[in-house]
């Protein structure tokens, strides 16, 4: 196997979140199912939580979103710090990066789910060899990697399995139904106190990537303390939402 090392991203990074963190998303291995990497960390990396994983002849292996949310960077810093690089902000300030890559397969403002391939293994930029340069941020600051809930091993290298889109895309489509022909009011959080940020039309279809319990609202299909994301930071009322199940859709993450 071959084994790489950043030389590390020219972009600092404080270590500890300075405010109390909302729920994270379900963060997975960012490779596709039943895929195994080898996972490595060190105290001397920069940032110091960001994982480099490798394989054998892993240059051009696909790369896919570890959770859903949208690509808000895709870009290419030459032969310098992450070189061809993705960010996906999956909402309340978390984000995910993906460095050295040797290409793209998203743009910016696409919203991807998991699975989803982003893009692949390279070694571009301050690299020394092929591998995935990977990190979970909180509100600009990285944080100690996990996945499904679970601590990535720190220090050391760890062989790590993936279950990422195993049982497909694990988001969920819904109708919208006010029964007025009123549109719904898009929240930026899963509550009536959050901002409005916009609004979709009455009998649209949208799609959900996460779930997670907020304002309880009275609506068409009852009184229902659940809320939909339906993209970086927007979120609907599931009381208004018809998705053929009464609570929580099985299969999807929560928020």
């Amino acid at each position: 196997m071959v084994r790489s090392r950043d030389r590390g991203p020219v972009l600092a990074a404080t270590l500890v979140p300075a405010t109390p963190a909302m729920a994270a998303p379900t963060f997975k291995v960012p490779f596709p199912c039943n895929q195994s990497w080898s996972g490595q960390t060190r105290s001397d990396h920069s940032p110091a939580y960001a994982v480099d994983f490798n394989r054998t002849d892993d240059l051009g292996d696909p790369v896919v979103a570890s959770a859903p949310g949208t690509v808000d960077v895709v870009t290419n810093l030459g032969s310098t710090s992450y070189g061809k690089y993705v960010r996906i902000n999956h909402g309340n300030g978390y984000t995910t990066y993906y460095a050295h890559l040797n290409g793209f397969n998203v743009s910016v403002g696409q919203t991807v789910g998991y699975g989803k391939v982003i893009g692949y293994v390279g070694s571009t930029g301050n690299s020394t060899g092929p591998h995935l340069h990977y990190e979970q941020r909180l509100n600009g600051s990285d944080i100690q990697v996990r996945f499904n809930g679970s601590l990535a091993l720190y220090w050391g290298t760890k062989t790590y399995t993936s279950d990422n889109g195993c049982s497909g895309t694990n988001t969920a489509e819904g109708t919208v139904n006010t029964t007025s022909g009123v549109s719904l009011t898009i929240r930026s959080g899963p509550g009536t106190n959050y901002t409005a940020v916009g609004s979709v039309a009455d009998g649209a279809k949208v799609t959900i990537y996460c779930q997670t319990s907020g304002t309880t609202v009275t609506g068409t299909y009852g009184t229902s303390s659940i809320w939909d994301r339906i993209g970086t930071g927007w979120y609907v009322s599931d009381a208004y939402v018809y998705t053929g199940y009464d609570g929580y859709i099985p299969g999807v993450p929560r928020c």
